[in-house]
């Protein structure tokens, strides 16, 4: 969408929300979308100084056009954090530093390259578990395992587990602190600088992806673009395994659909990552003058793209806050994002879900949910915690 000279535009509305605030909707973060749909698909927030898209295919329509909607601003949080890096920059820069990453995790190279051992990963640790009879599985299967298969991805698996883990979680809360107006905290830096230190170590072997990766672009630029993806893929991955877990035990009609019908496990990803996005939104900054969804951003605003109000768009999905497995159009979500910095992870994080949760039902019979379920997170959503038993001798 090309930039539009301000004059012009003098008599659109500045749509406002006062008093809502998104940096702490947390708990009730889709009424809160919902209830801002109501002053029109594209709303200004104070309390977050910049405007929220909630309409999906205006979310299209910004994340396609990086010209006049932009991640390279001094604002994105990420950047703050890990450094410049393919999520934060745009044109000829962002491609030079995304290709050599996106190249090898294209479907058609990860599916045969990757798939069968990250199905033999998912069975090991939900074997490990079954002989207990319970877990608590977002931090004792979806997160090592998403820990495992990006790890692995980059060739950092002698990295212990437990240290990317906690590096990650300092990680996500400075960037999370920084994205509410904060400034990153020292353990945040230390947790970049761990990783830095990994990722070197993993490049100088010459049979790494890193180090094919790192002969086309500098120390700094492979350490920020590595941190990037191997974040991503944890947060997100964790996440997205975590929640349709969640909205499968949480349904028992909807399990026993996908026990009958194994071939509907894809199904009931796509419709969870529609319906709780592991990453709820996406962060731009707009280049010049322009009228979106009938009102005026000017340059430089801040432009909140919020895939969970997207997802659940009525003018687009019927029933939007319901978990329906086979839904016609599931798919046509938009938790990775779209235009040029879709998600260049989003096949290997489907293995990895599908994997994990053909393995829970494989073998884990009769499991259950044994607590009630917290779903948290203003830019990353996942539970809290997911307790569940099930038959341990079945």
């Amino acid at each position: 969408m090309p930039g539009i000279v301000r004059g012009s535009m003098a008599t659109l509305p500045r749509v406002t929300a006062e008093g809502t605030d998104l940096t702490g909707l947390d708990l009730r973060h889709h009424q809160v979308l919902h209830s801002l749909r109501e002053h029109g698909p594209v709303v200004w927030l104070p309390s977050i100084g910049g405007w929220v898209v909630l309409s999906r295919q205006l979310a299209i329509s910004v994340m396609r056009d990086a010209a006049t909607y932009t991640v390279d601003d001094p604002r994105f949080s990420t950047a703050q954090v890990v450094g410049p890096s393919m999520l934060s920059l745009d044109g000829a820069a962002h491609r030079r530093h995304r290709e050599p990453f996106a190249a090898a995790f294209l479907p058609a190279v990860v599916t045969p390259r990757d798939g069968p051992l990250i199905t033999e990963q998912a069975h090991r640790l939900v074997r490990l578990l079954r002989p207990r009879g319970r877990a608590e599985l977002r931090r004792e299967l979806a997160g090592p395992m998403a820990v495992a298969v990006a790890a692995a991805a980059l060739g950092l698996d002698d990295t212990p587990v437990s240290a990317l883990l906690g590096w990650y979680d300092l990680i996500v809360a400075a960037v999370n602190e920084v994205s509410s107006g904060g400034t990153a905290s020292r353990e945040g830096g230390e947790a970049v600088s761990s990783l830095a230190a990994a990722v070197r170590r993993a490049a100088c072997r010459p049979d790494s992806l890193l180090a094919r990766i790192a002969q086309q672009m500098s120390d700094d630029e492979l350490v920020s673009n590595a941190a990037v993806f191997l974040f991503g893929g944890i947060e997100t991955s964790e996440g997205m395994t975590s929640n349709v877990l969640h909205h499968l035990l949480a349904d028992p009609t909807q399990l026993e659909a996908v026990r009958a019908q194994p071939a509907l496990v894809d199904s009931a990803i796509e419709e969870s990552l529609r319906l709780e996005p592991a990453a709820a939104r996406v962060d731009r900054y707009a280049t010049a003058d322009v009228e979106l969804g009938g009102v005026l951003i000017r340059r430089r605003d801040l432009v909140v793209v919020s895939l969970a109000a997207a997802n659940r768009d009525p003018e687009h999905f019927d029933e939007p806050d319901r978990f329906i497995v086979g839904r016609s159009n599931g798919r046509t979500h938009l938790s990775f994002a779209t235009g040029p910095h879709a998600c260049i992870g989003a096949q290997l994080a489907r293995l990895e879900t599908r994997a994990v949760v053909g393995a829970v039902l494989e073998q884990l019979p009769g499991i259950e949910l044994t607590s009630p379920v917290t779903t948290t997170g203003v830019i990353f959503r996942k539970p809290v915690d997911l307790h569940a038993a099930w038959h341990p001798g079945g």
